[in-house]
């Protein structure tokens, strides 16, 4: 195993504070409607890329030297992540991008100073891009979302903030695009709290987890079918897939009609809106498909389309039944 947990465990005194410690809880409220099971819920959106990827992507730039430049691939929230952490650190980032990314998360990550290329097709078509590139230029180095053991480790300290709380949880449930979140966490979980399952949500129209787990390899699939972007990873990296066929314990599938309502959920709740890919944990939980009392998810992307959000705002207007 190829992450550390004495790693993550430094992690937190090396990534920029602003993305730790972020606000976990019980919500009586949102407990209740999720048939009075206690649900911890950690929000990830409360720092200035709005999702959890900002601790990997900081934890990766600080192993780099200073002004290295930087390349990835991002369908938004890495992007944002890296671009942010890189101005920080003074390291110039160049981030390839699918033509279909949400226009707002192109947005942040110029605002934070990267180099955004267009790339027609979708993740895949800008990951190939970007490895091209980096290839090209081999003074730059080529961060790859799930690959890298670092930005792994940086997600697994959100593990190590959740254990810490001394509250046990009968599973953990976690979003799976590339697989960084739910491999951190599990690392330090398989560590620290041994009997909590690790449980992973794929979108019902991107299985590339579930499937891959289920063949023993990395799969890619033909085309991914889902409103849910940030975790929409038809190809998810060997790496990724070696890990979690280790640390997760189940990976279940939820149709973006779920999806849709737990973003009104959570914005009912508690207030917090969320694009599709931030609410698939606790999609999952609604649906009843975890066993247990006692759970947590994460909540983090806080990103969603303006049709998104209009869809959601007509969702609030209705009377509740």
């Amino acid at each position: 195993m190829d992450l550390d947990v004495a790693r993550i465990e430094k992690a937190a005194r090396v990534i920029d504070p602003v993305f730790l410690n972020t606000p976990q809880y019980l919500d009586e409220r949102l407990c209740r409607e999720l048939g009075g099971r206690a649900v911890t819920v950690k929000l990830e959106t409360a720092n200035p890329v709005r999702s959890f990827k900002g601790r990997g992507a900081d934890l990766m730039l600080s192993t780099l030297a200073p002004g290295t430049p930087v390349v990835c691939a991002s369908s938004g929230n890495f992007g944002q992540a890296v671009a942010y952490a890189g101005r920080v650190r003074g390291m110039p980032v160049e981030v390839f991008v699918p033509a279909t990314i949400n226009p707002g998360k192109q947005e942040r990550i110029e605002t934070f100073g990267a180099r955004v290329v267009v790339v027609d097709g979708d993740g895949t078509a800008a990951r190939r891009a970007a490895a091209a590139h980096a290839e090209r230029h081999p003074g730059r180095v080529h961060l790859q979302d799930g690959v890298q053991a670092a930005i792994a480790e940086g997600a697994g300290t959100i593990g190590a903030e959740l254990t810490r709380a001394g509250t046990g949880f009968d599973a953990v449930v976690l979003p799976v695009g590339d697989g960084a979140l739910i491999n951190g966490v599990a690392r330090w979980m398989r560590e620290h709290a041994p009997g909590t399952r690790i449980v992973g949500v794929n979108a019902a129209g991107a299985p590339s987890m579930l499937e891959s787990l289920r063949a023993g390899r990395a799969v890619d699939l033909e085309r991914t079918r889902t409103f849910a972007d940030g975790i929409a990873v038809g190809a998810p990296s060997a790496e990724s897939v070696r890990r979690a066929s280790r640390l997760v314990d189940e990976i279940v599938l939820v149709p973006d009609e779920a999806i849709a309502d737990a973003m009104e959920l959570a914005a009912r709740t508690l207030a917090v809106l969320l694009e599709p890919a931030g609410v698939a944990g606790l999609a999952a939980i609604a649906a009843n498909t975890i066993p247990g009392h006692r759970l947590a998810t994460v909540l983090t992307g806080a990103n969603p389309r303006p049709e998104q959000l209009r869809d959601l705002a007509s969702r609030l207007a209705q009377p509740t039944p």
